[in-house]
């Protein structure tokens, strides 16, 4: 089967099967062509299943079966089973499959902030370069302003602080990457401040409070800057590579895509916050609070690579879970949703 061809050819009646699933009041005939194109693009979504098509299509297309199902039943969502749904599929999914992308982000990151760390160490021309004074002592001595930052505010509105600024830099580096261009500034501008920090504390000779006091709440901070630069760099790159779908679809399948990721990073910037506010400044040995923040790093990279490959492995090889399946119920309009194929359905495909 070539898929791109056999969902050109049926793509309209899924717009038409999704405009009748958001509409507010449905006459008879309209009615009917819901139920009616339900049940055949239901049948057409397992036959989609069943030739390894692209993910994001079958994604795409069963949240439209889902919306569709919801007006053929008459059943009211459960709101608190779809935000959970969210997070252990549809978020972990969605950072899973952008991985080769955001990984790729830290690679470069951290090369270009190590590199800039260490030319930055004694060297004149660098301090030149880039503006920086020769005298640095207020920001790198002990309980200099590199430290006091962490713990010259009440916790609480720190932590409220640093989750709506990190909250910014990364939907800036999400939707900023369509245009690539400002989200690799945006990208190279955290690089040059981590590159700076880290090269004028290693030149007093205190990179051991950088470590102790970044690491506790900057590396789950920093995954979800990569993971929000890498998503963002994809959206980008699919604007100039659509690969066989037109544009305008593959631009549209991974804009759903990045708004995924968004969401979903609010939450872990919350946690990033919670630990910049309230752990990073906290009294504990430094041991204990890098070992806090790994604890969180470590937690967040086994959610998306196995929660994630997970559901991306239920959603593209496994049989329809319980919201992508054609449901069994008793009444006529059910029985008329799962009725045998028409002629159309029951002629094996050539395409």
């Amino acid at each position: 089967m070539d898929v791109d061809a056999y969902s050109y050819a049926h793509r309209r009646s899924w717009e038409r099967l999704d405009s009748l699933a958001r509409q507010g009041r449905l006459s008879g005939a309209e009615a009917d062509e819901l139920v009616a194109l339900y049940r055949r693009t239901s049948q057409q979504l397992a036959r989609l299943q069943s030739h390894s098509p692209d993910p994001e299509l079958i994604a795409g297309l069963s949240a439209v079966l889902t919306r569709a199902r919801g007006r053929v039943m008459g059943t009211r969502v459960d709101a608190w089973r779809e935000v959970g749904r969210f997070f252990t599929h549809r978020f972990p999914a969605a950072v899973y499959r952008a991985w080769p992308w955001w990984v790729g982000v830290a690679a470069v990151f951290v090369v270009v902030s190590t590199g800039l760390a260490i030319w930055l160490q004694g060297s004149g021309t660098a301090h030149e370069v880039l503006g920086i004074p020769d005298n640095t002592d207020s920001l790198t001595k002990p309980g200099g302003d590199f430290e006091t930052y962490y713990s010259e505010h009440p916790q609480g509105a720190f932590a409220a602080q640093v989750w709506t600024n990190n909250a910014w830099v990364s939907a800036m580096a999400l939707f900023t990457g369509v245009l690539i261009l400002p989200a690799v500034y945006l990208l190279f501008m955290n690089a040059l401040n981590v590159g700076v920090s880290a090269g004028l504390m290693a030149e007093a000779g205190r990179l051991d409070s950088f470590f102790g006091f970044i690491l506790p709440h900057g590396m789950l901070e920093l995954t979800a800057v990569f993971v929000a630069g890498g998503a963002g760099l994809k959206l980008g790159w699919t604007l100039i590579d659509p690969g066989r779908s037109s544009r305008l679809e593959a631009v549209a399948r991974q804009g759903r895509t990045t708004a995924t990721i968004a969401l979903g990073l609010v939450a872990v910037l919350l946690v990033s916050g919670f630990l910049e506010g309230f752990v990073t400044p906290s009294s504990l040995p430094s041991s204990a609070r890098i070992a806090i923040g790994l604890a969180a790093e470590v937690l967040f990279l086994t959610y998306v690579f196995v929660a994630g490959r997970s559901a991306v492995l239920e959603r593209e090889g496994g049989p329809l879970d319980n919201n992508d399946a054609v449901p069994e119920l008793n009444d006529s309009v059910t029985a008329a949703a799962i009725a045998p194929a028409d002629r159309w359905q029951t002629t094996p495909s050539t395409r």
